[in-house]
């Protein structure tokens, strides 16, 4: 496998936090408020989408490790920018530093892990 993955490579994508994604809603919490779970939802999907463009179609990649504070709320309707910057790569290891931003606030940042895959190698070792 030869894959270019560029460290330094950064992407974003904008969410609205819906009733869906709150604490109250998934049972997380007790708050309308954007809950941990859905703003790390946030940060994979954007991390996800930021390294897909760079392989071929057969490959994807999987989570492996997220490792963030939760440092403030957002609310339902709020527009929260997710950051997604790639800081290593290693054999098929991507490692990528996350922040959500609500507002001019960073509600949330750390660390998010993902290892590229080849989509029918993977699948076939999931169903055996």
């Amino acid at each position: 496998m030869s894959i270019e993955v560029k460290i330094g490579e950064e992407c974003s994508e904008e969410f609205i936090v819906e009733e869906k994604h709150t604490a109250s809603h998934i049972g997380s919490g007790s708050v309308s408020v954007l809950s941990t779970p859905s703003m790390i939802a946030f940060m994979e999907k954007t991390s996800l989408d930021c390294v897909q463009k760079l392989l071929p179609p057969q490959y994807t990649t999987v989570g492996t490790m997220v490792n963030v504070r939760h440092l403030k709320p957002a609310p339902v309707g709020g527009r929260v920018v997710v950051k997604a910057r790639i800081i290593g790569f290693e054999g098929r290891r991507v490692l990528f530093e996350v922040e959500a931003i609500y507002g001019n606030e960073v509600i949330g940042r750390g660390q998010h892990e993902r290892y590229i895959v080849d989509k029918e190698r993977f699948l076939s070792k999931v169903k055996s």
